[in-house]
C-alpha cells in the first residue's frame, strides 16, 4: 500500500503484486501473501544514451584489455638507462683555493732625531767689561793729555782758579767726557756686533738642521711610496689569480650542469614513452555514466511478519551498490593509472626557471615541493600552458593536480581530436 509509482524526466519506478502461498508452521493454515515487484525504467532517451554508453564502453573495456596485456612486458622489466649520458661528476668540481691577500707594509713613521735646535745665542747686553777694555786704553791718553795741558798753562802763567785756567780745564774735561762717552757707544756695538754674529751662527746651524731634516723626511716618503706601491701591485696580483679561479671554477660547474641537462632530457624522453601506453589505457577507461532517475521519498507501509517492501528495497539498493562498486572499480583504475604520470601542475613545484622550448612548449627546470632544495631538478613542461592549447594532452588526479601526457604532447606531434 505504501509503494507508490513514480515518474520523473530521466525514468520511472512502478510496481506491481502477485501472490505466494505460505504455510504457517504453527497452525498448518496456508495463506496467500501479496508480493510486490519493482521495475525501474530509464526514460526512451536516458535508455538510448545508457545503452550507447554500455556499449562504448564495452569496446573500450575490451581494447583496453588487449592493450592492458602490453603492461605486462612494459612494467615487469626495469628501464634501461645504460644509454644516458653520464651525470656530471661533483667530486671533480674542487673549490678554488683561493691566494691570501698580504697585509700592509711597515711603514716608516719617523725620522729620527732632527737635531739639536739651538733655541738661544749669547745676548748678553753687559757692555762694561768693553767699556772697561776701551777706558783701560783711553785714561792713560786722558790723564797724559791732562798732565801736558796743565804744564802749559802753568808755562802760559796761568794760575789754577783764573777764568783762562778753568775755561781750559772745562774743555779738557768735555774733551775727556766726549771720549769716554764714545767709548761707551763703541762698546755698545761691539756688543751689538757680537750678538749678530752669535743669531748669525745660530740660525746657520738650525738652517742646516731643518735642511737635513727635510732630506730624512723626503727618503721616508719615497721609502714609503715604493712599500705602498709594491704592496698594491701584489695585491691586484692576488686578485687577478682568485678571479682566473673563479672562471675555472664557474666553467667547470657549467659543464657538470650541461650533463646533468642532458641526462635529465634523456629520462625525461624514456619516462614519457613508458608511460603513453599507460596514458592511452587510462584514455580508453574514461567515459561518462548515465544519468539515473531522482525518486522522491514516499512513506511506506510495514506489512506483518514479513517486511516484503523492505525486503524490495533492500534489493534494489543492493543492485544500485553493485552498479556503484563497478563503476568505482573503473574510477579507481584510472587513478591509479594516473599515479603514474610525474606531476606537471605549477603548484606541486618550486624553483621554477625557464630552460628552453621543445615542439612549441616551454621548458623549465624545477624541483617538487615536497623535495629537499639539495636534491635532483627536474626538467618539463607546465600543465597550466598546455592546457591553454592542447587540454587533451592534460589530465586531472583525483588530487586535483594536473597531469601531463607527454607521450600524447610531444610523440603524437598534433592535437586529437
Amino acid at each position: 500500500m505504501g509503494n507508490v509509482n513514480q515518474v520523473t524526466p530521466d525514468g520511472s519506478l512502478t510496481y506491481s503484486y502477485t501472490t505466494q502461498k505460505w504455510t504457517d508452521p504453527l497452525s498448518g493454515n496456508v495463506y496467500d501473501l501479496p508480493v510486490a515487484t519493482a521495475t525501474q525504467a530509464l526514460s526512451p532517451m536516458q535508455d538510448k544514451i545508457k545503452k550507447q554508453n554500455d556499449q562504448a564502453s564495452l569496446n573500450l573495456a575490451t581494447l583496453a584489455t588487449s592493450q592492458s596485456s602490453r603492461l605486462n612486458d612494459l612494467l615487469g622489466k626495469p628501464m634501461d638507462i645504460s644509454k644516458a649520458p653520464a651525470a656530471g661528476d661533483l667530486s671533480k668540481l674542487q673549490l678554488p683555493q683561493y691566494q691570501q691577500f698580504s697585509g700592509g707594509p711597515e711603514l716608516a713613521t719617523s725620522v729620527g732625531n732632527a737635531g739639536n735646535i739651538t733655541r738661544s745665542y749669547e745676548t748678553d747686553f753687559d757692555t762694561s767689561k768693553y767699556e772697561s777694555a776701551l777706558m783701560a786704553r783711553l785714561n792713560p791718553q786722558l790723564e797724559s793729555d791732562r798732565a801736558a795741558l796743565e804744564t802749559r798753562l802753568a808755562n802760559q802763567g796761568l794760575q789754577p782758579g783764573s777764568e783762562a785756567y778753568n775755561r781750559a780745564i772745562d774743555e779738557a774735561n768735555r774733551t775727556s767726557n766726549d771720549a769716554r762717552i764714545a767709548a761707551v757707544l763703541n762698546a755698545g756695538q761691539e756688543q751689538t756686533r757680537l750678538a749678530n754674529l752669535a743669531n748669525q751662527k745660530a740660525s746657520f746651524e738650525n738652517a742646516a738642521q731643518a735642511q737635513a731634516y727635510a732630506q730624512a723626511l723626503q727618503n721616508a716618503d719615497f721609502g714609503n711610496n715604493a712599500k705602498q706601491q709594491m704592496h698594491q701591485n701584489s695585491q691586484s696580483a692576488a686578485a687577478a689569480n682568485n678571479a682566473l679561479k673563479d672562471q675555472s671554477f664557474n666553467a667547470e660547474q657549467a659543464r657538470i650542469n650541461v650533463q646533468n641537462t642532458a641526462r635529465a632530457n634523456y629520462l625525461n624522453e624514456q619516462y614519457a614513452q613508458r608511460n603513453q601506453p599507460i596514458n592511452e589505457i587510462s584514455a580508453l577507461l574514461s567515459g561518462g555514466q548515465v544519468t539515473n532517475p531522482s525518486f522522491v521519498p514516499t512513506q511506506g507501509q510495514s506489512i506483518q511478519p514479513v517486511d516484503y517492501a523492505g525486503l524490495v528495497q533492500q534489493n534494489y539498493q543492493n543492485q544500485m551498490a553493485t552498479y556503484n562498486a563497478r563503476q568505482q572499480a573503473g574510477g579507481n583504475l584510472i587513478d591509479s593509472l594516473l599515479g603514474f604520470l610525474p606531476k606537471s601542475d605549477r603548484r606541486a613545484k618550486k624553483n621554477i626557471e625557464k630552460v628552453g622550448r621543445l615542439k612549441g612548449h616551454n621548458l623549465y627546470e624545477f624541483r617538487y615541493k615536497d623535495e629537499p632544495t639539495s636534491g635532483p631538478k627536474h626538467i618539463g613542461v607546465m600543465a597550466q600552458e598546455v592546457e591553454k592549447s592542447r587540454p587533451d594532452a592534460v589530465l586531472r588526479g583525483p588530487d586535483g593536480m594536473r597531469r601531463v601526457d607527454y607521450g600524447r604532447l610531444f610523440a603524437a606531434g598534433k592535437r586529437r581530436k
